[in-house]
């Protein structure tokens, strides 16, 4: 379908090198192209579906969203309320997305909705939906406090018919089809910020060594330097835990659990890094004029986006058999 048949680990190298663009909402546009709208489409989808819309999408004429999250559903993908309702050969879409990347400009959405009132995890089917069709809203396009770069949207669906053709695999598997590819965007979003991490501590070795306070260079005070070496250290460790993670899924095992811690640390780990590097900036890090503080704002969202810490640490949980049960 014009890709190049590689491996995941080379979505991770490509994730690893994005992470050079200065800023966080490109890698990010990009990684949902790649790694969280196509999966699925790719693994499940029918040949004609794969002509129409992974194709074009491939050989980037078609911009591609996901539209998982809603106003009340966000890392709780069970609870959406977005229907898809078959009426002879169309599903009749109700409801609506929020928080969905690149939706402004997007040609085709891949829409998970419920299409039946069955128990939610198994009520629940992702639909390739034309965004240029009748009743598709884009109510607005979100003012957000980092990622500025990358359009987010609010959209909205009224009596939206589409062709039952444009179903995904199976009705009802769409909760599974999505958890599978939630596990390549979480370990795509650890890959994504390491480079980012990597020149901001860089950066912040090379300012700390110029900028003196009471005649010596901020670099030299140990609390400084010390700390610095804890991140660096900090950073190599969790290229550790994702390279092991990509290895064991490109075998074919299930890697939930360490995508989820690795998804868990990076979110702390861009906090703590960002944070720290920007109070040795000082007032030049509170400034809109330095790297540091445009990672301060686009990278809290990994402790967000694509699964909460909290969602992490209660997956980590159930594989651990310690969370308690209802």
């Amino acid at each position: 379908y014009g890709g190049m048949g590689l491996d995941f680990s080379y979505n991770i190298a490509l994730a690893e090198e994005l992470g050079n663009i200065r800023c966080g909402g490109i890698p990010m546009a990009i990684g949902v192209q790649v790694g969280m709208a196509t999966p699925a489409l790719t693994r499940f989808g029918s040949h004609e579906l794969k002509k129409q819309f992974l194709v074009p999408t491939i050989a980037g004429d078609f911009v591609a969203c996901l539209g998982i999250s809603e106003a009340g559903a966000g890392s709780d993908v069970a609870n959406i309320k977005t229907t898809a309702v078959r009426k002879g050969d169309e599903y009749v879409i109700n409801g609506g997305k929020m928080w969905i990347t690149s939706g402004s400009q997007a040609d085709w959405m891949c829409l998970l909705a419920n299409t039946s009132e069955g128990p939610p995890h198994q009520n629940k089917s992702l639909i390739c939906l034309p965004m240029n069709l009748p009743g598709v809203h884009v109510a607005k396009k979100i003012d957000k406090l980092g990622m500025r770069s990358s359009d987010t949207a609010q959209i909205f669906f009224e009596d939206v018919r589409v062709p039952c053709k444009n179903l995904i695999g199976e009705e009802g598997n769409g909760f599974t089809y999505q958890m599978l590819q939630f596990q390549e965007e979480r370990l795509w979003g650890v890959a994504s910020a390491l480079t980012p991490m990597e020149t901001i501590i860089r950066e912040t070795i090379d300012y700390t060594r110029q900028r003196k306070v009471f005649g010596q260079p901020v670099l030299h005070s140990q609390t400084v330097h010390f700390r610095l070496a804890e991140l660096a250290t900090e950073v190599e460790l969790l290229r550790s835990l994702l390279h092991r993670a990509v290895a064991l899924y490109v075998e074919g095992n299930d890697v939930t659990k360490f995508a989820s811690m690795a998804k868990l640390k990076a979110g702390r780990l861009t906090r703590e890094v960002t944070d720290s590097c920007l109070q040795f900036w000082g007032g030049m890090g509170f400034t809109s004029e330095v790297l540091v503080s445009r990672f301060y704002r686009d990278l809290r969202l990994m402790s967000i986006g694509g699964g909460s810490d909290e969602t992490m640490l209660s997956i980590i949980c159930k594989y651990m058999d310690i969370l308690p049960r209802k």
